[in-house]
């Protein structure tokens, strides 16, 4: 009997042992590449293992020391933080993840976790809470005695309740987080500090109000982070109403409450909201109307006063609006006796307000009002440039630009000719463009040139243009010949490449190209290869990119495809950030090079100092600039060199159009 029973058990353990581990071949490709210490094909191996065992915390544990070994510090405690959800008695993991939460501002989480484990006896997390705590309640006491002296002390509040959030004593955070926001009720932040608190205390309704009313503020960054941490459904009137409680202050919030109760045929209760705005921000002409309007449907007496102001206001379609509910004839109607000076002030008022509200259209009906009465204000002309210019008209706006150019005002003409300069060339018919960037680099301890001319050809209105080019991709040493390793595409191919193609018009700093030529190289046999690539090219400058005084911040972007490089497709993002002097701009460089292919020469970081420069009495141009760079190969399977190197590159730029 014994025996019969012991078959079916074997049976079952052969059936287990034959179950194949759906996650051993990526574990045993990632334990493969640890060991090689490739650290990118490992991660990929374990992240496949856990998408295929997501309950397995020995594999979010591998792949939690994997990301630490790259720095990944934040990756890697999100790993530890599974592992230990998986295995809340794992004591070791659950420290880890306690001491990364501590390195990475997750102060609070660090100190509930040590104070947990603390409790079995551990001494290290005994040691790691009492590092934590005794400086939070320290803190504590010291800013609970400075508040006996100055009940007022917004700063005190504020560090009291951040401190006491910290230490999970959220009754004390929210009750100096909500006395932080009385003293300060204009620090926006704290509604985000109040509703999570709020939250934690498991006050759901005074929590949704604080976020309510943060995300209809008037600082964006603030509104946005808020407005994640809604649920996606709209408020109700009452949640507004504890809103507006809380936030008494916030225009944006009451109007938007207003509006609502209009919309559901409450309009008693909209008109006490709408005259509690026109309080607050009488200049609000909306507002004003909308008031003025309401009571106008009730034949009240207050509403003739609230009317009048939206008319005597400078908001040309707002008055109209409220003419056409008051049966009047519509606005910009110039009358015979009105003079011409006035009618020309009026309309370029209004003409700037549509402009710098982004309302074009409006802006450029304006402005050519304006130009209709006084055809000689060139501060006009100019407008009407950068109107058509933003609206995408630029054969129109190389027009006004001309005319502007012809300004007395020396400012006004310099700028009108510059920007007749940038467009003139792109609305050719037919113009070519030649740009050089020659440099010399200390890593390769070689002279390095880029080139292109090419001649494009307009095809009037259509969005694209088809052109002919001739690039020069070369350098002094031939520095791509590197031992043991055939056409390495880094930095050189010493060749020309002749080509036709066909480009996009720029919409926003974005181009798209497509191109068909020939590779021709003048060393090495000078051989020739069908180049065909594609692709498409982002440029955006912000601050003062463009020269001046202050910060700036630029961007460019590449994604090219190209067929010589076995069909491959490489992308060149780039970001600069720093202060221009004038003529010269100090910068940081974030660069990145990518490919699809993942072949080592085209993956790698570099960030470091720049600094450029335009020397006086030369071309504009002309740039010169040094950087000095410290890089990093993301991909090293093959790779002959180091993984980290560094670089000093000095070159100039220059480009001109005929």
């Amino acid at each position: 009997m014994a025996r019969i029973r012991i078959i079916p058990i074997l049976l079952a353990a052969v059936a287990c042992a034959q179950t194949p581990d759906p996650a051993y071949q990526p574990l045993d490709r990632a334990y493969k590449a640890l060991r090689a210490k490739d650290y990118d094909a490992a991660m990929g191996g374990f992240r496949e293992a856990v998408a295929l065992a997501p309950q397995r915390a020995a594999i979010h544990v591998d792949l939690a020391y994997t990301l630490l070994k790259i720095g990944e510090n934040e990756a890697a405690r999100d790993q530890f933080g599974e592992a230990m959800r998986l295995q809340p008695a794992d004591e070791h993991v659950a420290l880890e993840y306690a001491f990364l939460c501590y390195e990475t501002k997750k102060q609070a989480e660090a100190r509930r976790i040590f104070d947990r484990i603390r409790h079995s006896g551990n001494a290290t997390a005994e040691q790691a809470f009492q590092n934590i705590d005794r400086p939070l309640s320290e803190g504590i006491a010291r800013w609970q005695t400075a508040l006996e002296s100055s009940p007022n002390n917004f700063s005190a509040h504020y560090e009291l309740a951040r401190l006491a959030e910290q230490r999970d004593e959220i009754p004390l955070a929210a009750e100096h987080y909500e006395k932080a926001w009385r003293i300060k009720p204009e620090e926006r932040e704290l509604l985000l500090d109040l509703g999570r608190v709020w939250q934690a205390k498991g006050e759901d309704a005074k929590a949704f109000a604080a976020l309510l009313a943060a995300s209809r503020g008037a600082q964006p960054r603030i509104a946005e982070r808020a407005r994640e941490l809604l649920p996606s459904r709209y408020p109700y009137v009452y949640e507004f109403n504890v809103a507006l409680e809380l936030d008494p202050g916030n225009v944006d919030l009451r109007r938007e409450l207003a509006y609502l109760l209009l919309q559901m045929d409450n309009g008693t209760e909209a008109e006490k909201q709408f005259e509690a705005v026109h309080r607050q921000a009488p200049d609000d002409r909306l507002t004003t109307a909308q008031l003025g309007l309401l009571k106008l449907a009730r034949h009240e007496d207050g509403a003739q006063p609230l009317l009048e102001e939206v008319l005597n206001g400078p908001d040309d379609e707002l008055s109209d609006r409220v003419r056409s509910a008051l049966k009047m004839p519509q606005s910009l109607r110039r009358r015979e006796d009105t003079p011409r000076p006035q009618v020309t002030e009026k309309a370029r008022a209004m003409a700037d307000k549509s402009f710098n509200a982004g309302y074009l259209k409006d802006a450029l009906k304006y402005y050519n009002i304006a130009h209709e009465s006084d055809p000689v204000d060139f501060g006009v002309m100019l407008k009407l440039g950068w109107t058509y210019n933003m609206l995408h008209d630029d054969r129109s706006a190389v027009e006004w630009f001309r005319l502007a150019r012809q300004s007395s005002d020396p400012a006004q003409a310099k700028e009108a000719d510059q920007a007749w300069k940038n467009l003139e060339s792109g609305t050719r018919r037919f113009h070519v463009t030649t740009w050089m960037f020659p440099f010399f680099s200390t890593r390769w301890h070689d002279m390095f040139g880029y080139g292109q001319t090419r001649a494009d050809l307009n095809l009037g209105s259509l969005p694209f243009h088809i052109y002919a080019s001739a690039r020069v991709v070369g350098d002094t040493r031939e520095t791509t010949t590197l031992p043991g390793i055939a056409q390495v595409q880094y930095l050189s191919e010493n060749s020309v490449i002749v080509g036709l193609g066909i480009a996009s018009r720029s919409w926003h700093g974005l181009t798209g190209c497509a191109e068909a030529g020939e590779s021709m190289k003048y060393l090495g046999g000078r051989s020739m290869t069908p180049d065909y690539r594609g692709g498409a090219s982002y440029a955006r400058g912000y601050g003062h990119a463009g020269g001046g005084m202050g910060l700036f911040a630029e961007t460019n972007g590449d994604a090219v495809f190209v067929s010589r490089f076995n069909n491959d497709l490489l992308f060149y993002p780039q970001i600069r950030t720093g202060y221009s002097f004038g003529s010269v701009q100090g910068y940081w460089n974030y660069d990145l090079t990518s490919d699809i292919s993942r072949q080592y020469w085209a993956n790698f970081v570099e960030t470091g100092p720049g600094v450029r420069f335009h020397l006086p009495s030369t071309p504009k141009s002309l740039l010169f600039s040094v950087n000095g760079l410290r890089g990093a190969y993301l991909v090293n399977a093959g790779n002959p060199r180091r993984p980290n190197f560094d670089d000093i590159r000095a070159g100039f730029w220059y480009a001109f159009t005929r």
